[in-house]
């Protein structure tokens, strides 16, 4: 429970939880089954199915280090233990920041650590979201936009700049994504949003996230980091175990860092009006500068250069998918396949992203298609499966995807369900 938990299984199966510290009730969550626990280190942990334990330590074995650096970071973490539970594929999202217990999916064991950015980002939530939370949706931003940031800063802390720069230029091209699909309602790519009559999951895109982290990046380059590490470990301090909204933030923002200092910041704007405001900070990364040379030289000479490829990390390789031009032919996609094997690929972003634009570009070549259908029988993220759904709708192949969604429906929470239902047009 995400509470202080036993950890071990006993023959009466009665349970004892008990949590001290307050939090809202969003946050109260249960995971029943026949799991086992494996310690990281005194106050971390994971927690999975016997025939996965072994997996998820290893894949989670730098979790210790990621609270040392968050704490190095922010301040001490207030909540004693931090434990991941692996849920079986039907669990619809990434993780979930339950306190001392987050619930994460099983797409991120890759085998090789590159995905454990969301472990950053559930244990940074313990800060930002449960420590400090919003007080309405309207003001989920508050959440997720600093949880980004945080877990951005923690991956530099461990892994480097540059891998942390990799993971907030994805961010990016995820929200200019966002941004061209909210052309016709504008006012829900503002930060605080007006959900009156609405579902507060309508909030829950990249604005929050990627918008969010955006404005506190270009407020940290305004501001410079050592003063703005210094304003947002006093901010979670001040405000610890409670909640707050957008407006309360901009008031201690004014007062405690930007007035302090004598620094003008276009606040309002980032946060009242839609869009992205011109002073957004430039983010760079010379890894992916050469993966777009690699890519360029391949789709000008159809030769590829597999030596260039020998160490990308996964980021590397989804930067590079994500980026095929309109115009890529079946041909190339086919060479791509049979030199790098992406339709077999075993990293679950990886596949996801060959999957989308095989959709799109109408690549059928070594089985992909049959590879399509059991993977969205087999994952129920629902940000893999919706991406893939959108394809088939946007390929204009729904009748394609109704059949597939036949099948992989009844393996879906019902949070993935409900938005294909609707994607789909079959409510």
């Amino acid at each position: 429970m995400s509470a202080e938990n036993p950890k071990e299984k006993n023959k009466k199966g009665v349970y004892n939880f008990k949590m001290v510290q307050p939090i809202p009730a969003y946050l109260i969550a249960l995971a029943v089954g026949d799991i086992e626990y494996k310690e990281i280190s005194e106050r971390t942990g994971v927690y999975a199915e016997k025939s996965m334990l072994a997996k998820v330590h290893e894949e989670f074995s730098d979790m210790e280090k990621m609270v040392v650096a968050a704490e190095n970071l922010y301040g001490d973490y207030d909540w004693e233990q931090f434990d991941v539970i692996v849920l079986p594929p039907s669990f619809p999202f990434g993780g979930m920041e339950n306190p001392r217990l987050t619930f994460a999916t099983p797409t991120v064991i890759a085998g090789d650590k590159s995905l454990t950015s969301l472990v950053a980002h559930e244990l940074a939530h313990s800060w930002s979201g449960n420590l400090v939370t919003n007080a309405t949706w309207n003001d989920f931003w508050l959440n997720e936009g600093f949880t980004v940031y945080f877990e951005i800063r923690i991956m530099e802390a461990l892994y480097g700049e540059d891998r942390a720069n990799m993971l907030a230029l994805i961010g990016r091209q995820d929200l200019e994504d966002e941004i061209e699909g909210m052309k016709e309602t504008p006012n829900d790519t503002k930060l605080k949003l007006d959900l009156k009559g609405r579902n507060p999951d309508d909030g829950m895109n990249s604005i929050a996230y990627d918008k969010g982290y955006l404005f506190l990046r270009t407020l940290e380059e305004k501001v410079g980091r050592d003063n703005m590490d210094a304003f947002l470990k006093s901010y979670f301090k001040k405000n610890a175990f409670s909640t707050t909204n957008t407006e309360d933030f901009i008031t201690y923002l004014n007062e405690n860092l930007l007035e302090k200092n004598n620094i003008t910041f276009n606040t309002e704007e980032w946060i009242y009006q839609p869009g992205i405001p011109d002073n957004a900070a430039v983010i760079q990364s010379d890894a992916f500068t050469n993966v777009e040379k690699t890519l360029n030289d391949f789709i000008a000479t159809n030769e590829i250069d597999v030596a260039a490829t020998a160490n990308w990390t996964p980021q590397e390789w989804v930067h590079f998918v994500r980026n095929f031009p309109e115009d890529i032919s079946v041909a190339q996609m086919q060479k791509l396949d049979n030199t790098f094997d992406l339709t077999n690929s075993t990293n679950s972003y990886i596949t996801m992203v060959w999957y989308e634009q095989s959709i799109l570009h109408g690549y059928h070549g070594n089985n992909v298609d049959t590879k399509i259908a059991e993977f969205l029988n087999t994952v129920g993220r629902r940000w893999y499966v919706t991406t893939l759904f959108s394809a088939f709708a946007k390929a204009e192949r729904i009748e394609e995807a109704k059949e597939i969604y036949k099948t992989a429906r009844g393996n879906y929470h019902s949070v993935t369900a409900n938005t294909v239902d609707e994607l789909l047009g079959m409510k």
